[in-house]
Parts: structure tokens; sequence; C-alpha cells
């Protein structure tokens, strides 16, 4: 089996207008598609560049967010986020380019870490000035829904180095609960 990308990530929004207005007007991405749903909802499809589209569901009686536990509590302060959950979005972007990105969305009131992050493999896995181990810069931000989004840069190209950590295995308890549908 070969995948040939992602088509769409698929999201839930509080306010379809608002979220529009954020996607089209601060993050510049074509609003491509507009489903009206059977149950009264609205499936909506933005262009966010290299054949990707970002969606997003709205229906007037959908839950509550839950930060903390289906989304972001607070970067970089409480990132966890509970199992099946959506952790945040990260959008490439040129390097160059994320300084800009980031006063622009200073100037537009979006909530955000005011630093470009560089992401290294040292014990903190960040480092406070650019060097040869940095392997992705990052601005993160916010949408009106509380979605934690990231604009990403790579530094390098990804290599067979770039592995090297074995996967955390899950407690029983854990798997006990998915298996029993809990």
């Amino acid at each position: 089996m070969r995948t040939n990308g992602i088509n769409h990530l698929a999201l839930v929004c509080r306010d379809m207008e608002e979220t529009v207005k954020f996607y089209t007007e601060v993050l510049d991405m074509p609003l491509v598609k507009t489903v009206a749903l059977p149950d009264g909802g609205q499936h909506f499809f933005f262009d966010c560049g290299g054949g990707n589209l970002l969606a997003f569901f709205w229906w007037e009686n959908a839950p509550e967010a839950a930060p903390g536990i289906a989304s972001v509590a607070h970067f970089p302060s409480k990132p966890m986020t509970a199992h099946g959950s959506m952790n945040h979005v990260a959008f490439t972007v040129d390097e160059d380019e994320l300084e800009a990105n980031m006063q622009r969305l200073k100037a537009l009131g979006v909530p955000l870490l005011p630093v470009v992050v560089n992401h290294d493999d040292s014990p903190q896995g960040v480092a406070e000035k650019m060097h040869p181990g940095v392997f992705v810069r990052s601005v993160y931000f916010t949408d009106p829904n509380g979605i934690m989004l990231e604009f990403a840069a790579f530094t390098r190209e990804l290599g067979p180095d770039d592995v090297r950590h074995a996967p955390a295995k899950a407690k029983v308890k854990a798997r006990a609960k998915v298996k029993e549908g809990v």
C-alpha cells in the first residue's frame, strides 16, 4: 500500500464564519469547497498549499472545546493532549519568511509564542540560537477555535541518523482500555 500524501486534515470549529475569515484573511488560504451536511452542519475546505487541504466541520450542537484533553491547553507550558487527539497542525513555510509571518500575526492580534523556536536534538529540544544541529525552526500560534498551529521550516534534509530513539511502549493498563472500547 502506498499513499501519495495527505488529502486533508479535518478539524471541528465553533464558528464557521470566524474560521473562514481567519484562514482566508489572516493565513491567505483560499476557501476551495463548501459542503452543507444533511444534519445541518457544514464542511469547508481550505487550500493550504502543496496540494494539501485543511478542512473544518461545524455543527451548532457540537461539544465545547476541551483544552488539555483534545487540544493543547497552553504552549509551551502545557503541550500534552489525550490519546487520539489532534495536538497541532504544522504548515511548511520558507525559513526566510518565519520572522515576517510572526510579525504579521502579531500585528493582526493573533495569539502566538513571540519567538522563532529552534528545534534541535539537545536534552531541552530547543536552542536559543541557530546552530548546525537545528533541524526545524517554528512559529507557534492559535486560531480562533484554540487550535494550535505552527509555521515550520526545515533547515536541512532529514536522514537515517535522525531516527535515534526506540519507540516507547504503552503500559498494559492503557492498552487494555483500548481493547475494551473504553
